[in-house]
């Protein structure tokens, strides 16, 4: 534990000063035997610094006066006429009363001075660890004087009772007002010191027969408290004999900016002051971050400061700062965190011919929002525009509405910030017979239906290819989807599909008990795994590689398990791997963006268990439990956002209590943070991670959140909907820089909901056909996807019992219709190969 960090612990357990109406004095249950000890233990550390930090403040110093041994009291320097190195008395020491007694028979005000006078004296003076020091045959004992100060406090109680506006005071404040109260009663000149003889004259009004001092006397308080020896005692030093906390922090201060460049540390220093100061306690979120142990923020320091390592977007966000049992003095820390610019081009390379249009778009991500230029061939093209050549959302789109062959050139985005610049370039062609730039393979949905795997490009509406049931698997020669008993066919049965880096797509057969790896640049099942029965789920973990296979064992879910198939672009040669989790009910792993490219640690949630099994992505091992049993809460749903780092958790409902509003989990911390709001539903969270969205298959509610780049939710506005939402995705704005669309498929209408974010502008496609019918596929799901193109698409999908809709976003209208898939209800999209 570090230094401090022992009684910071007491302190917040209750163990701190006395709160005032009590005022029992720390003399009575630590008298001051025990802080010496202390003292002795905190002076050997404050001399090893300074003989450490000696050579680094005084340059001149040579590197034998670092190997030089000075007694406490004293430091080393350099003789002026011989250069040597030499012990001197220290000129003077901190201020700080914490009193010690010497083998000499007096009283220091502390340690240092103690050691100090040892040596300007040239003679041995040691503390002495007794109390008879302190007393040299008085009567009145340190216990005896720690009741006598609560007996001045009582008596003065009893004199000047607190009137009822101080009575509502904390109790902290009642001490000090008490405390000064009883100072201007003995201060009968009112000079503002206090002489031996108004404590004596004070001993003789106080008649009252049953006050017992026990041996001691008001005067004791000049010889235990006049720190001095002036033979006086001012307000301060009465502050200090009856441990009255004073504490200030100027107004400017209340409220502390701090800004880091993401990857670097920084330390944030509380600016609460005071005598008789308590340890400083740090919070965030109303969580008290000193003894959690957290592996980015672990050092709180002698100064009390606050550091974070290797900041992040997650730690971004409100720290306060407060003495211990003292909240009502706090200070805010605000951390804003800048991030340098990311950007990527869309397309890298395209050729058209003469007169047709073309588009080079850029998306660029940091904090703050980067400004976005282009350069054609080196020089700005800011100052070429024209009717054909114009600037789309904020500069992220370069749109040219007729090419010419000088159009020809290389394109450089330039995106820039306060901390950082990133560029990426699109390259453009004008040529009389224009290759085609798409790949037959890459920008397409792939659609697994009963009747096989088809890929489709959307602009097209056409099917690039078909791969039906009865094609053989190319490793092992079975089918993609086996017959039946006596040669009846068998429809395909699908649940889930991940894409993997553009070159695979592994999707689950819940009733073969297999996951088939589809290779797409040569469009054909490469391969399948046999996995657990019933597998359900598929998620791809980019950052290490790895899909994760969740199999319920039968329908009742009676034996979940999770598997992992690692080294999954490789293709082939994977590895299967089962880990110890069992009785799983769901998992989440949380996405990566731009800005977010390694995701460490995953969660795993249980069967009825209301809690958060955090898990390592590196190892498959369990970290911690976090638990959800004081907010009723079986999590069934999870977003993350890395702006401030929070978690939205969707707890299970129960169909007869009203819904449960959703849980925040501070990412810093693993800590229930509270509701949010009394937002209800599935939350999804942008691409980005700037907006909020959350909805339910059976509420007429769409609720809207922004996440601010401070990591402060703020509530955009609530959307009431005819019908309930079965499933949405996320859109890039064509018209404005960094925004988004919302295309929600409503759960009992054929419709399709469409919302710009920003705005709050909705539409709706209406009469899309009715979603699939029939069987629930293993895994539930919604009763209806939609599912989005990818960063720079603008395209959408969404089945209806035997067709495909595919909607253009850039026009919020209807591209086509492509009939003849039955049940095309397991979807991925694939970039550009």
């Amino acid at each position: 534990m570090k230094p401090g960090g022992f009684w910071l612990h007491l302190a917040l357990l209750g163990a701190s000063l006395p709160a005032a109406l009590g005022w029992m004095d720390p003399g009575t249950s630590r008298g001051l035997n025990a802080r010496v000890g202390e003292l002795h233990v905190e002076e050997s550390r404050s001399f090893e610094v300074t003989r450490r930090e000696g050579p680094s403040i005084h340059g001149e110093l040579s590197a034998s006066c670092g190997k030089t041994f000075c007694s406490r009291g004293s430091r080393c320097a350099l003789n002026r006429e011989t250069g040597e190195p030499e012990c001197r008395c220290l000129g003077k020491c901190k201020p700080s009363y914490m009193p010690v007694c010497g083998s000499d028979g007096k009283f220091y005000e502390n340690h240092c001075e103690l050691h100090r006078a040892a040596c300007l004296l040239k003679k041995k003076i040691v503390i002495v660890h007794s109390k008879d020091c302190f007393l040299q045959g008085d009567p009145c004992t340190m216990a005896d004087y720690a009741r006598l100060k609560n007996v001045l406090l009582a008596l003065q109680t009893r004199l000047r009772p607190l009137q009822e506006g101080n009575s509502r005071q904390d109790p902290a404040s009642q001490k000090r007002r008490l405390v000064e109260s009883l100072f201007k009663d003995l201060d009968v000149d009112g000079d503002g010191h206090l002489s031996g003889s108004e404590l004596a004259q004070h001993m003789m009004e106080e008649q009252d027969p049953d006050v017992d001092f026990l041996g001691c006397s008001p005067e004791a308080l000049l010889r235990f408290d006049d720190y001095n020896h002036d033979g006086s005692l001012t307000l301060r030093e009465f502050y200090t004999a009856f441990q009255v906390v004073q504490l200030s922090l100027s107004p400017e201060e209340r409220v502390s900016v701090t800004t880091v460049t993401v990857g670097l540390s920084t330390v944030l220093t509380c600016a609460v002051r005071g005598d008789l100061k308590p340890p400083i306690v740090w919070k965030r979120n109303g969580l008290t971050l000193n003894f959690l142990e957290l592996e980015d923020i672990n050092d709180f320091g002698e100064d009390d400061s606050l550091y974070i390592t290797k900041v992040t977007t997650i730690h971004m966000g409100n720290y306060t700062c407060h003495a211990s049992g003292h909240e009502e003095l706090f200070q805010t820390h605000v951390l804003q965190v800048n991030v340098p610019p990311v950007i990527r081009v869309y397309p890298e390379s395209q050729a058209q011919e003469p007169g047709v249009a073309a588009s080079l778009r850029c998306h660029a991500e940091g904090i703050p929002m980067p400004r976005i230029t282009w350069l054609k061939n080196g020089l700005d093209v800011s100052t070429q525009m024209s009717k054909q050549l114009s600037l789309l959302a904020n500069g992220s789109e370069l749109h040219i509405s007729s090419v010419r062959y000088e159009d020809t050139g290389a394109y450089t985005c330039i995106a820039k910030n306060e901390v950082g610049v990133d560029e990426d370039i699109s390259s453009l062609f004008i040529e009389d017979s224009a290759r085609k730039t798409r790949l037959s393979v890459g920008n397409m949905f792939y659609v697994f239906s009963d009747d096989g795997i088809i890929a489709i490009h959307p602009s097209d509406c056409e099917i690039q290819r078909h791969l039906k049931p009865s094609e053989n698997i190319f490793m092992s020669y079975e089918e993609i989807c086996p017959q039946g008993e006596d040669d009846a066919t068998q429809p395909c049965q699908w649940a889930s599909a991940v894409n993997v880096r553009n070159r695979y797509i592994y999707v689950a057969q819940p009733a073969l008990s297999r996951v088939l790896v589809v290779d797409v640049q040569a469009q054909k099942v490469l391969q399948s795994i046999g996995v657990d029965p019933l597998p359900t789920k598929l998620s791809y973990d980019k950052s290490h590689d790895q899909v994760w296979v969740l199999s319920w064992g039968d329908m009742h879910k009676s034996q979940t398990s999770l598997q992992v198939i690692t080294e999954a672009s490789a293709g082939q040669g994977q590895h299967l791997i089962r880990t110890p989790f069992a009785g799983m009910d769901d998992f989440f792993i949380p996405p990566t963006n731009l800005i977010i490219n390694h995701i460490r640690f995953g969660f795993i949630f249980n069967k009825s268990d209301p809690a958060l099994h955090k898990v390592d992505l590196e190892t498959l091992m369990p970290l911690k439990t976090i638990g959800l049993q004081s907010h009723s809460c079986v999590p069934q749903a999870m977003a993350h956002t890395h702006l401030g780092g929070y978690f939205f958790i969707q707890c299970q409902q129960n169909s007869s209590a009203p819904a449960n509003p959703q849980l925040l989990i501070d990412s810093v911390t693993d800590s229930v943070v509270g509701p949010n709001g009394a937002i209800t539903g599935t939350p999804h969270i942008s691409p980005d991670g700037r907006f909020l969205v959350s909805a339910a298959a059976d509420s007429p509610q769409l609720h809207v959140q922004e996440i601010t780049t401070q990591g402060e939710i703020q509530s955009l506005y609530d959307l009431r909907i005819s019908q309930g939402v079965s499933d949405l995705a996320f859109q890039r704005s064509f018209t404005q820089g960094n925004q988004y669309y919302v295309y929600a498929a409503l759960e009992t209408a054929p419709d399709l909901l469409f919302l710009e974010l920003s705005t709050g502008k909705v539409g709706t496609l209406k009469n899309l056909k009715e979603p699939p019918a029939g069987p629930a596929r293993p895994g539930g799901g919604p009763r209806r996807i939609v599912r989005d193109s990818g960063l720079f698409g603008q395209y959408l999908l969404m089945p209806a019992q035997e067709s495909l809709f595919l909607i253009n976003g850039r026009q919020n209208a209807l591209r086509c219709e492509v009939s003849g898939i039955k049940r095309g209800t397991t979807v991925v999209w694939v970039g550009e190969v």
